[in-house]
């Protein structure tokens, strides 16, 4: 899949329907943190959501227990949202082959095609550059996902 071009409304509705539990590497507690908005709003929308950060590992944010690594979980995870570096992304990939996610979600400024190509090999969904917060709440994906409007 070409992740410079924008994405079928179907691919992202139906991850956005199916995964149930979201890993959020580089989870911030900073409430002014854009990471922080994202898993408030992904949480309260139903979402398992479990932050992961190193230096946090063991606190809490929004009482949600942070996890130093995705190795760390103790529960499988459907999806692992990158808030970090692009740069940090291969590494990043390795880790959710090895815990078995199922889709790679790089926020947006988030880019890294090689990773995104041993993602795929691997058998995973992946998008780039772009926010599950906003893509949840586009006007076309509600009825999709059984919202109202």
């Amino acid at each position: 899949m070409n992740h410079q071009e924008e994405y079928p409304e179907k691919y992202l509705a139906d991850i956005l329907s199916e995964v149930k539990t979201i890993a959020m590497v580089g989870a911030s507690p900073d409430a002014t943190k854009f990471s922080y908005g994202v898993l408030r709003v992904l949480h309260e929308q139903g979402y398992n959501m479990l932050p992961v950060n190193p230096r946090e590992a063991g606190n809490q944010i929004r009482g949600l227990t942070v996890y130093k690594s995705l190795a760390a979980i103790d529960q499988p995870v459907d999806m692992v949202q990158v808030f970090r570096a692009s740069e940090a992304l291969p590494g990043i990939v390795e880790e959710a082959i090895d815990i078995g996610a199922k889709v790679l979600w790089g926020q947006i400024g988030v880019y890294h095609e090689e990773a995104a190509a041993t993602a795929e090999a691997a058998g995973m969904r992946v998008v780039m550059n772009r926010c599950p917060k906003i893509e949840l709440f586009r006007p076309f994906w509600k009825p999709k996902l059984g919202q109202t409007i």
